[in-house]
């Protein structure tokens, strides 16, 4: 046992005959190992750009409600009476009337016949 961990100490195994297998291998891993840490760096990548559009979906939307409140202000009729006054517009004193069209019924062939 003694033997065997002082040959890998020494890393025997690198330049013996049986060498270019286990180069071989070494090249494998470390192509695998900086693949997976290519792998990691780009899943974090979108990760930090997950959150920061979340973030700003956040600010969008309550810049969102914040207008529509606003929106909904300023479309009262206290509101819209109020700025009308500044041009000397106001409100009439006599409610609308609505208008409503009775439309005629047309008669088909039919019942013209019968009449």
């Amino acid at each position: 046992m003694k033997k065997g961990v002082y040959s890998i100490l020494k890393a025997r195994f690198l330049v013996d005959e049986d060498a270019t297998k286990n180069w071989r291998f070494i090249v494998f891993i470390i192509i695998l190992a900086i693949l997976m840490i290519a792998n990691t760096n780009h899943f974090e990548q979108k990760i930090f750009r997950i959150t920061a559009l979340t973030n700003e979906v956040k600010e969008l939307r309550s810049e969102f409600v914040d207008d529509r409140s606003e929106l909904m202000k300023l479309k009262m009729e206290s509101t819209v009476s109020a700025k009308m006054e500044e041009r000397n517009i106001f409100p009439s004193p006599v409610p609308p009337k609505k208008i409503t069209i009775k439309k005629q019924e047309e008669k088909s062939f039919f019942k013209k016949i019968w009449q």
